[in-house]
């Protein structure tokens, strides 16, 4: 086998690699020994079978094997010898492989760059903190007992208004034809909640316990069953009841009806709950600094083919959401551009293309800062991702850890966040933090702040800058 060098590029190698048609040759009749060891072939004992035999029954299909482990083989190789670090597989092509020509491929490898780290010490961030306050605990809880609240029976006899919950039969029909799912008994529905097709709940108001009333409503033409997608329909509907929402008080009572000890056990977990999620407000804003702060504090090449890849991803998760909601049997005319929509603009594809590049530099500097200071994540600390993403999925937990124990790919989807983090807490503990506490006011709107790029992204750009994990 020879190796040749053809391009020495910046970050591209491309090789050339030959192999002779005897050394073919050798290779194959090797295989097919191996193979006549077991093979069973009509009056031959295994083991006994001709070469020739094997070579007509057999030869193609060892011919690819062959091939794919010279391939294997001489990448692993040039690799090796020259002490290359690719950033992605190597792309293969083979230019003559037949049966008495040899083997020759090019091999097309694009490397990662030598990145100089920047000193970590020097890098200087504002650390923005918040504590829930006493009003913001008490508003929480306030919510907490509205969606904890009951109902009674309202005594007086007076009409229904916005707010009280109606006890109801109802029966519908679409062109005086009874219709599957638009009859119920017994439903307490609270007027003003929305919780049926827009104006049902309006045509309710004034209504009086015993009172029957007939309700007509038009299905919204984006509703979800295409049968009643801007159709007309009558509901008759029986008042039998009105009640009165009653939110609970917020007293020890209360907080033992929810599971705690006492009313100031419920108060500390509100409190801590509120807190974390403000802890989370401050991550991510330092994180984000700290990622726009590497940015600026490393310049090197990156390679072109992880920003490719990178980039479709982006632009592939765009359009998706861009068209998510489209209607399938939408028919479009022939002046809809709707090709050129999802191609999009020089300008947007470029703006793409910037953020893609972001992402794959701080990557690749993460990486580095990472294996150099050999930064790993844990058996222990997978099993707790895997597990913590099992419980995502009652009742299928034993089908998410067989996925994840036989997909190594998808396994690296939970790793990857979780060395990241890990290495963005071993630069933060080595940098200048500036903590100071702030209301929460002030910590949402630096969390809002659209990070510096060279171009200026909408809004879903703005999601899309930075790492992945951003």
């Amino acid at each position: 086998m020879q190796i040749t060098q053809t391009k020495n590029e910046d970050l591209k190698r491309e090789y050339t690699v030959t192999m002779t048609p005897e050394e073919i040759d050798a290779k194959v009749n090797e295989r097919l020994t191996e193979l006549g060891k077991t093979v069973k072939m009509p009056g031959f004992r295994p083991g006994k079978v001709p070469l020739t035999l094997l070579k007509s029954k057999y030869g193609k299909a060892v011919m690819g094997e062959v091939l794919e482990h010279a391939v294997n083989d001489s990448t692993l190789q040039a690799i090796n010898e020259n002490n290359l670090r690719p950033a992605m597989r190597p792309k293969i092509e083979v230019k003559t492989f037949e049966e008495g020509k040899g083997l020759e491929y090019t091999m097309a490898i694009e490397l990662l760059p030598e990145i100089k780290l920047a000193d970590l010490s020097a890098i200087a961030l504002n650390k923005m903190t918040a504590k829930p306050s006493d009003k913001e605990v008490t508003e929480a809880l306030e919510r907490i007992a509205s969606g904890n609240k009951t109902s009674k029976k309202i005594e007086e006899d007076r009409a229904a208004k916005t707010g009280d919950i109606l006890l109801i039969d109802f029966d519908g029909t679409v062109d005086g034809a009874p219709f599957p799912g638009m009859k119920g008994n017994d439903h307490a529905l609270e007027l003003g909640s929305n919780q049926f097709i827009p104006g049902f709940e309006d045509q309710l108001v004034g209504a009086k316990a015993g009172e029957k009333k007939t309700v007509t409503v038009t299905f919204p033409k984006d509703y979800g069953h295409a049968a009643l997608q801007g159709v007309e329909a009558v509901f008759a509907v029986d008042v039998k009841e009105l009640q009165e929402p009653v939110v609970p008080a917020i007293d020890e009572e209360f907080a033992k009806n929810l599971g705690f000890e006492d009313l100031a056990k419920l108060k500390e977990i509100v409190e801590q709950q509120i807190q974390n999620e403000y802890d989370q407000l401050t991550r991510m804003t330092l994180k984000r600094d700290l990622l726009d702060a590497l940015d600026e504090s490393h310049d090197f090449e990156v390679p072109a083919g992880m920003v490719d890849a990178e980039f479709e991803g982006i632009w592939q998760q765009l359009k998706g959401h861009d068209h998510a909601h489209d209607d399938p049997d939408h028919v479009h005319g022939p002046d809809c551009d709707h090709g050129a929509q999802e191609e999009g603009t020089e300008e947007e594809r470029a703006e793409y293309r910037d953020i893609a590049t972001r992402r794959v530099k701080l990557g690749l500097v993460l990486a580095e800062i990472g294996r150099i200071n050999e930064i790993e994540v844990s058996n222990q600390e997978l099993q707790q991702a895997v597990i913590s993403e099992a419980r995502r999925y009652p009742g299928k937990e034993q089908q998410v850890f067989e996925y994840y124990q036989q997909n190594p790919q998808a396994l690296e989807t939970v790793k990857a966040p979780i060395y990241e983090d890990k290495v963005v807490d071993f630069i933060l503990e080595r940098s200048k933090l500036d903590t100071r506490q702030v209301d929460i006011e002030e910590l949402t709107k630096a969390a809002d702040q659209e990070p510096p790029k060279k171009a200026k992204s909408k809004s879903k750009a703005k999601k899309s800058a930075g790492s992945k994990a951003e």
